[in-house]
């Protein structure tokens, strides 16, 4: 039991700590509104400089605007979400902030660059790889995923990454004009692309697999090497030819998009004749691809 909470608050913590950085050290000195609750947090530090006159560090912005949240989907969502969410949400903030600090201080070092192309996509890594080891765990960084949680309880047709791209996307705009700067606003879309795709990555691995459908006399030899040598799944399924009516049985196997020239090569090893139909699949749900429910946050 120890053990369990060890990996899963180690974990969390490793998650937040380059969660924060990508964010504090990369996007936000940089004035890159990277979309969700991190883009509102740098859109609103803009605004209470530029009317109120004072600084609000983004990390507490980030942490005001996540209190009501957590608050409501802990009421939705359970105990479960509110331990790893808040942990992670607490955090994360906290290391905002004190890097923010740090900077105002006099460690500007701690803006790791300038170049919004380069914050863009370090800073947009960066927030991913954390997001993605923070989801895996059960957690959530609070802020959009959230509210997109709560959106799909009453929209629940809805594909979650069509909710995240219409708040984001809103996000990015109101940036465009907020610091009046369409440069900063397509730097920070760019972040955006680069932080789903590497949340997908973390999340999913190389999200590719192909669907291959093997007949051949020597199926029972060609599924062996495959569980042997490359230790992945195969179904036989019952088939009959349509032209001679025997009993066929066809070999079916889903295999990551890497490993399929390893399958190509076991099956034209043992028969050169085999017949073989080869698909793209989009989703694999089971052992070594996708857990079942993992495309919902």
């Amino acid at each position: 039991m120890i053990k369990k909470y060890l990996k899963l608050f180690g974990g969390l913590t490793l998650g937040s700590i380059i969660y924060a950085i990508g964010f504090a050290c990369f996007t936000a000195p940089n004035n890159l509104a990277p979309g969700g609750v991190t883009g509102i947090s740098v859109i609103l530090r803009k605004v209470f400089l530029d009317v109120f006159g004072f600084y609000a560090d983004t990390g507490v912005i980030i942490l005001c605007i996540n209190v009501p949240l957590l608050i409501i989907g802990t009421w939705k969502f359970g105990k479960t979400f509110f331990v790893g969410t808040v942990y992670a949400t607490v955090l994360s903030s906290a290391i905002m902030t004190l890097i923010e600090n740090l900077i105002n201080n006099g460690y500007s070092w701690l803006v790791l660059s300038q170049d919004y192309l380069l914050c863009a996509l370090a800073g947009g890594g960066a927030i991913g790889l954390g997001m993605g080891i923070i989801f895996r765990l059960g957690g959530t960084t609070g802020g959009s995923d959230i509210v997109v949680k709560l959106v799909k309880l009453k929209f629940r047709y809805v594909r979650t990454g069509i909710l995240f791209m219409i708040f984001d996307i809103t996000v990015v705009t109101v940036s465009a004009f907020i610091f009046k700067n369409v440069d900063l606003a397509l730097y920070a879309a760019i972040s955006l692309i680069v932080t789903s795709a590497v949340i997908d990555v973390v999340l999913y691995g190389s999200d590719g697999a192909r669907l291959v459908y093997i007949i051949s006399e020597k199926n029972e030899i060609i599924s062996k090497r495959l569980l042997e040598e490359l230790d992945v799944g195969a179904t036989f399924i019952h088939g009959i030819g349509a032209y001679t009516m025997e009993n066929r049985l066809v070999l079916m196997v889903a295999v990551k998009k890497q490993v399929f020239p390893k399958v190509k090569t076991i099956v034209c090893d043992e028969d050169k004749d085999s017949f073989m139909i080869v698909s793209s699949a989009n989703e694999i749900f089971g052992e070594g691809f996708k857990l079942h429910g993992s495309v919902e946050l």
